[in-house]
């Protein structure tokens, strides 16, 4: 699993192989937790799971290199 945290440590994204679903296609699980006040607070629940499919996590990954590219050229 890899964690990133974000936000001054309010949010945090966990992502992970979910070896338990791995007879289905999105078994790419994007865990994002939450621990600031209510009134701050981007997602509705302190918790939210997003399941993704390989593919989906590729392109995803590859959007946020090609940012990470952009923003290094200035």
């Amino acid at each position: 699993m890899k964690t990133i945290v974000l936000l001054d440590n309010t949010l945090q994204i966990d992502v992970r192989y979910a070896c338990e679903d791995a007879d289905l296609e999105d078994n790419i699980c994007i865990k994002i937790s939450e621990s600031c006040p209510e009134e701050e607070k981007i997602f509705v629940h302190d918790e939210s799971h997003l399941y993704v499919t390989p593919e989906q996590a590729q392109a995803l990954a590859a959007a946020l290199l090609k940012a990470v590219e952009k923003s290094a050229q200035g």
